[in-house]
């Protein structure tokens, strides 16, 4: 899927997502998500942070999350 698009879903549908956000990555506070609003670079870089992920990894982390929440 195009990674672009991927972004701008995940900002577009942000306020219904980031229950779905915070479940999947527990770590984050809802100030964190608040924060973010939606933006991937931000959301890859708490991942990145929380979780001691490479860089790739967080990034794969929210790319899968953001297929995941489109396919539904």
């Amino acid at each position: 899927m195009n990674v672009t698009f991927n972004r701008d879903v995940l900002a577009g549908q942000w306020k219904q997502v980031r229950g779905k956000a915070k479940q999947t990555w527990g770590k984050l506070t809802d100030n964190d998500l608040d924060r973010i609003s939606g933006r991937f670079e931000e959301l890859a870089g708490l991942i990145q942070q929380r979780y001691g992920y490479t860089k790739e990894k967080a990034e794969q982390e929210v790319e899968h999350f953001i297929e995941k929440i489109h396919m539904k």
